[in-house]
């Protein structure tokens, strides 16, 4: 069951990073100020779905950081492309800058993740290695 839930746990996470991997190609769409309505559409959906899964993730377990505060403020901080592409460098760079502390955050949580699910792994092995499964 244990390690059912932590698969389950990883791949929404993995999801969940791709979610943001999508926000940052936005926050480069609007850099180039090359994007149109279907793009802010799209952008609009990720920034849903990015929000949406933090709230499933914080109620499926505890972890420091990202918090859920440094997130709402970055998704705050980026209401639209247009939006983003009418700001200078300077806060576009900080806008990028916080991103990548939240995805680095993300990446160190899912590899704790993935140490336990082959921990689990190396258990079950040696336990059907030896019969302990039985």
């Amino acid at each position: 069951m244990l390690r059912k839930k932590l698969n389950s746990l990883i791949d929404q996470l993995e999801n969940h990073l791709e979610c943001w991997k999508q926000f940052n190609h936005y926050l480069n769409l609007a850099r180039t100020k090359q994007f149109d309505a279907e793009d802010e559409n799209h952008f609009l959906e990720v920034k849903s779905l990015i929000t949406q899964e933090l709230e499933l993730l914080l109620a499926a377990m505890e972890y420091p950081s990202p918090t859920k505060e440094e997130i709402h403020a970055l998704i705050r901080a980026a209401p639209s492309v247009r939006y983003l592409s009418d700001l200078d460098e300077g806060p576009l760079r900080a806008l990028e800058n916080q991103w990548h502390k939240i995805y680095i955050a993300w990446q160190s949580l899912l590899g704790q993740l993935k140490v336990e699910q082959r921990k689990l792994d190396s258990q079950s092995k040696w336990s059907a290695l030896f019969g302990l499964n039985k």
